[in-house]
């Protein structure tokens, strides 16, 4: 195992400031820089090589969507396909997303005000410009996770589970969510939480979410993780949107399961069992995109997509002078 710049801990001073990830140029200026914590497993589940302080609990936000999913299924609820993919996606908002999402729902007698997430505008720009655009308004179905609370509402019909306050950390769905999410992770939540989309969020440290998504690649067939994972490699236009990142990932390396959550969390694993995990400690998504690409390439992944991954341009008087750029 190898540390790379450490945020170490001194008796009882401050934690010193996490190592810088990105940093912002424009015109040959350094202007910002974007800190935060990465971790890196290897093939047999250890630590590779990490950033920072990858052992203290974050909220992994939709991160966590594959570990929901798999425990939709461990309820009961028969999914595949891309009924399954979009439950476990953070959805673009885009025709084909919502058309789904509506179908899940009266499929099993339900309706979008049963849905618990508030409403929203697409997470898309280009698909919100055009809503908005038509005289549209925000939606619970437009809501990026509103394949995910489909699903939930679903378990629950299938199960006789009220659906009222299935979002109560407390309802059986909700606890065994909570189940699954620590058994792929390997370690106990640390804190509870509420997720914007009004669903409880479990914390976990870097490397537990690495771990996890390293248990759903190599789950054996036919079990909730890995038919979740399945799922979101062979439809990941549902798990995201046409024009989003990990949608890219995936299409364009083989047996890549790739997820990301709000305030910049990211994590991917590999067909042979290396994962990662990584969170921009100011929540900056426009970061993500570079720190992901380099990461990728340090664990030898070797694909034309990942130049467009890192690709972030700074904009000024109409034209680039500048971007965004990972520093390790």
């Amino acid at each position: 195992m190898t540390t790379l710049m450490p945020a170490a801990r001194s008796g009882a001073s401050p934690a010193a400031a996490p190592p810088v990830l990105a940093e912002v140029v424009r015109s040959g200026f350094t202007e910002g820089r974007h800190r935060g914590s990465l971790v890196v497993l290897d093939r047999d589940g250890g630590v590779d090589w990490s950033l920072g302080e990858v052992t203290e609990p974050v909220f992994p936000r939709s991160c966590n969507k594959p570990m929901q999913a798999a425990a939709v299924l461990r309820a009961g609820l028969e999914l595949s396909g891309e009924r399954l993919a979009l439950a476990a996606a953070s959805h673009s908002g885009e025709p084909f997303h919502l058309e789904l999402v509506r179908k899940m729902l009266a499929e099993h007698g339900l309706t979008e005000d049963d849905l618990g997430c508030p409403p929203d505008l697409p997470l898309d720009r280009e698909e919100r410009d055009r809503l908005l655009a038509a005289g549209g308004q925000a939606s619970r179905t437009a809501m990026n996770c509103s394949g995910k609370h489909a699903a939930m509402l679903a378990a629950c019909a299938v199960n006789g589970w009220s659906r009222g306050d299935y979002l109560d950390p407390g309802h059986p769905l909700q606890v065994l969510v909570r189940e699954s999410v620590e058994a792929a992770a390997g370690e106990p939540v640390a804190h509870t939480g509420t997720d914007g989309c009004g669903a409880p969020l479990f914390a976990l440290s870097l490397t537990g979410l690495a771990r996890a998504f390293r248990a759903c690649v190599l789950a054996a067939p036919g079990t909730p993780e890995r038919r979740v994972a399945d799922a979101m490699r062979a439809h990941p236009e549902y798990v995201a949107g046409t024009r989003r990142i990990d949608t890219r990932l995936m299409r364009e390396v083989p047996g890549v399961l790739a997820k990301m959550g709000a305030e910049a969390v990211q994590a991917v694993a590999l067909p042979d069992g290396r994962a990662l995990a990584f969170k921009i400690d100011d929540g900056a998504q426009r970061a993500l995109g570079p720190v992901l690409a380099r990461a990728l390439a340090r664990m030898g992944v070797d694909s034309p997509v990942l130049a467009g991954i890192a690709d972030a341009p700074l904009s000024g008087g109409g034209g680039k002078v500048g971007e965004i750029r990972a520093t390790f």
